[in-house]
């Protein structure tokens, strides 16, 4: 029972991150989330699980976190190798990874970040501030003392957001027309970051 449990409490918080990325956060009702997780819809099935959407909301959030944190244990693994460009190239694909696996979230928090500030705020840092920060710290390893934090800080904002870019139009915005395959983007965008850095 208690693993039914689990299973179900993790398939609605499954249904409900996409179908708050299809519909938005008030577009998705809790009637929608309970026909698409195989509960009764409408029977209130979910407020055996979770108090509110709310809640509900939260939950996914936080589990999308989790995974991101995930994801940079690993990367830590593979960020090693002696070579900038070699590392460089590994760290544009783990954060392309990073964010083909949050694309529910980029929707969620493209749509409702304006609505649920307090939540959501919690998101961007998670996913965005916290992932540039890192980076900015890994330049300033790499580069040593020549390369000050604030022109770390920079390099990775516009690094990053070249990549953050390329997913917002693709997966949240849905323009494939003004995007590259990943073996086009990254050797381009690993020459364009080690060109920023001092020799």
């Amino acid at each position: 029972m208690p693993a039914t449990s689990s299973s179900t409490k993790e398939r609605i918080v499954d249904e409900a991150m996409r179908l708050f990325g299809e519909k938005g956060y008030k577009g998705a009702s809790i009637t929608q989330i309970e026909a698409a997780a195989g509960l009764s819809p409408g029977a209130g099935g979910i407020y055996r699980h979770f108090t509110s959407k709310e809640e509900l909301l939260a939950a996914g959030v936080r589990r999308h976190l989790e995974r991101l944190d995930a994801l940079r244990e690993v990367r830590e693994v593979f960020n090693r190798f002696g070579d900038v460009k070699d590392e460089l190239s590994i760290t544009a694909r783990y954060f392309l990874a990073e964010l083909d696996s949050q694309t529910e979230l980029l929707r969620i928090l493209v749509s409702e970040r304006r609505q649920q500030p307090a939540l959501l705020n919690e998101a961007v840092e998670g996913l965005i501030a916290s992932t540039y920060e890192g980076f900015a710290d890994w330049l300033c390893q790499v580069a040593g003392p020549t390369l000050d934090r604030g022109r770390a800080m920079t390099i990775a904002m516009v690094a990053l957001g070249s990549l953050l870019s390329s997913r917002l139009l693709r997966n949240v915005i849905g323009v494939d027309s003004l995007t590259a395959d990943d073996e086009t983007i990254i050797p381009t965008w690993v020459d364009m970051v080690a060109s920023l850095l001092p020799n």
